[in-house]
């Protein structure tokens, strides 16, 4: 049973971490990202301590391997998806044209619904400004980033030190466990050991399952609207993938995204059935190969819950934010369960029976 100092004490350290996370935000994301890519590549680490390899040598395979896999995946897809984010310089105030000249006036002639028109000369400059021939999307990406020396230095900054960060969290993950177990007060070590477990699974198998989902729906959309023929194949696929972190958004966003663009690419009502028939076998695949095998049947965290985090996580804390979410709706959904387990096992619960 924790003491009412206890209570105390643990408060004042959630107060003070939140506000130094406001306060320190803008110099954290190397941190977080360093932080998450070791939680997922420790597991990998004691495996090959369970070898009995050295830990820094299971480190230095895990790392290798990793940054080798990240570097050669953003040389095959970057230079395919910024051609297909310029191909937006034209798809958008086409959309853009239709919606106001077509799907508006045909809301109103068939459902009586009264849409304010937008002014599509102005919304074309303004995407064609943006998007010009001159320099493309990657020029005012760079001349945003640009505009301060100092910005540009900071950028490159956080950049380069989320492998060192990566690097030396998972080399003493273990040590650092260790050290905070050993800080607990000792009632309430056995009650804390069990809810941070219990925490690891449901983050665990939410978040290490969900990520391997999220990149087997990408590959899948993104191969079957190649097949298909759509120009934003990858584009699409890749967004659908990424929206995949909440079970079914990625289905209904990437749905959405892919029927617009076959519309005003084929304009033929085939290609909307091919389009429904690759996210069909992707949602079928998910259901019953992708999420049981990956996944597994371990409780994660329900779909309202982790929208909720995540747009908490950005609203309070910005991208910081939403780097903590996770991790915090996890702890929070496991504490929770267990406030509400004590609560069915009080006297006030059972008082008067």
């Amino acid at each position: 049973m924790m003491t009412v100092s206890q209570r105390w004490f643990f408060l004042a350290i959630a107060l003070i971490s939140g506000v130094f996370i406001y306060l320190l935000q803008p110099i954290l994301m190397p941190f977080l990202l360093g932080a998450l890519i070791a939680y997922l590549g420790d597991p990998i680490v004691d495996r090959f301590e369970a070898w009995k390899w050295p830990r820094a040598l299971g480190v230095s395979v895990v790392f290798a391997v990793f940054t080798l896999l990240s570097v050669l995946s953003l040389l095959l897809i970057i230079p395919s998806l910024i051609r297909q984010i310029e191909l937006l310089r034209g798809f958008i105030p086409d959309a853009i044209i239709w919606f106001d000249q077509v799907l508006v006036p045909w809301l109103t002639n068939n459902l009586g619904w009264e849409l304010e028109r937008l002014s599509t000369e102005g919304v074309r400059h303004v995407v064609q400004e943006k998007l010009s021939t001159h320099g493309g999307l990657l020029a005012s990406i760079a001349k945003e980033v640009t505009v301060s020396s100092f910005s540009m230095l900071v950028w490159a900054a956080n950049l380069l030190l989320v492998p060192v960060v990566s690097f030396y969290l998972m080399r003493d993950w273990d040590l650092i466990i260790e050290r905070i177990h050993s800080m607990l007060p000792r009632n309430l070590e056995g009650t804390v050991t069990h809810l941070a477990r219990e925490s690891d699974e449901v983050l665990g198998s939410f978040l290490k399952g969900q990520l391997l989902v999220m990149l087997a729906l990408g590959i899948i959309y993104s191969i079957g609207l190649w097949i298909v023929g759509l120009d934003l194949a990858l584009l699409i696929g890749m967004v659908a993938g990424l929206s995949s972190i909440v079970p079914y958004l990625g289905f209904i966003v990437g749905i959405g995204f892919a029927l617009v663009a076959a519309i005003f690419q084929f304009h033929d009502w085939l290609p909307l059935v091919y389009v429904c028939i690759v996210f069909g076998v992707g949602q079928v695949l998910e259901s019953v190969l992708l999420t049981p095998v990956l996944v597994g049947d371990k409780i994660g965290l329900h779909p309202v819950a982790v929208i909720f985090a995540i747009m908490a996580g950005g609203q309070l804390f910005g991208f910081t934010g939403v780097l903590l979410a996770l991790p915090v709706a996890a702890v929070a959904m496991v504490i929770l369960r267990f406030a509400y387990s004590g609560y069915k096992g009080s006297h006030f619960y059972h008082a008067g029976q």
